[in-house]
């Protein structure tokens, strides 16, 4: 096969319709668009906003209401509870909270909260606490650390 052989594919090249050429061509006198009216006109025809006077959909619908706040960190909330399956003296991090299942992600926002109890001393670190959490992991002879979010969440969120 040589380049002077290549064609096209059968159908795939159509000519266009030449409307407004004769009587002859099929399209002549009127080109398809009818005998008078807004219709036959050049640039007649409502746009896709007029709806015969009806109030468009687009004023129908309500607004969006509110903003959204670029600079929110969502964070992903442990309870207590969850941190009795790491032993005594462990160290709980985002890390290991990621490693045991407990979040999906090392890199995510973690908030420690205070249901359930806990009856081992921890090394908890995280990004926030409640005060519940803090009173009940100092008070089983453990530590809070609490880690700074830094810049990553700002940029991110």
């Amino acid at each position: 096969m040589k380049l002077h052989d290549l064609r096209p594919a059968e159908g795939a090249k159509k000519k266009r319709k030449r409307v407004g050429r004769g009587i002859s061509a099929g399209q002549g006198k009127t080109a398809g668009r009818g005998t008078k009216g807004q219709g036959a006109r050049t640039g007649g025809g409502k746009g896709p906003y007029f709806e015969g006077g009806q109030l468009p959909l687009v004023r129908r619908l309500p607004h969006k209401r509110g903003f959204t706040n670029i600079w929110r960190v969502k964070y992903t909330a442990v309870n207590l509870d969850r941190l009795s399956g790491f032993a005594a003296g462990a160290e709980v991090s985002p890390e290991t909270l990621a490693a045991a299942g407990i979040i999906k992600r090392a890199d995510e926002a973690v908030a420690i909260l205070g249901r359930g109890s806990l009856d081992r001393p921890l090394t908890v670190k995280a990004h926030r606490f409640s005060a519940s959490a803090r009173a009940q992991i100092e008070a089983a002879g453990g530590v809070v650390e609490e880690l700074s979010l830094g810049q990553k969440w700002m940029r991110e969120k």
